[in-house]
């Protein structure tokens, strides 16, 4: 107990410390790194291919337009289909970004290296203004 009572100040550090470590990964929980804008930019430029990560029920009520909707868990078997060329940018998109951060990281397992979550999802990608289709 005295140990504690002694150095309470080194306790402290060390709490700070391991608290200020966790602050980038729970930063990156909100999902993705690609703002809306940039995502348009590479549809435009880069010809990127826009990936619904949402289950189809979702999907139907808004996309982005020319929007591939591939649930998360068919993922694996069906975005090498979609994506056919391992070079072309992969946008991954769902509600808020936690399921396309997910998504981004098996695109990158299966060898999609540009593949990018929408930072926000389609909240951001509303709320930025931009079009959404409905099916």
């Amino acid at each position: 107990m005295t140990f504690i009572v002694e150095n309470w100040y080194l306790i402290l550090l060390a709490v700070v410390s391991g608290g200020l470590l966790l602050v980038p990964g729970l930063k990156g929980m909100g999902g993705g790194s690609l703002q809306p804008n940039d995502a348009v930019a590479k549809i435009n430029r880069e010809k990127a291919v826009v990936v619904d990560v949402r289950e189809s029920e979702e999907y139907v009520k808004g996309h982005i337009t020319n929007a591939k909707n591939i649930p998360l868990s068919q993922l694996d078997e069906r975005l090498p289909q979609v994506a056919k060329n391992k070079a072309v940018p992969v946008i991954l998109v769902c509600d808020k970004g936690a399921r396309a951060v997910r998504a981004e990281a098996q695109a990158k397992k299966l060898g999609f290296e540009k593949a990018q979550a929408l930072a926000g999802g389609m909240k951001a990608w509303r709320d930025a203004g931009l079009p959404v289709d409905k099916a």
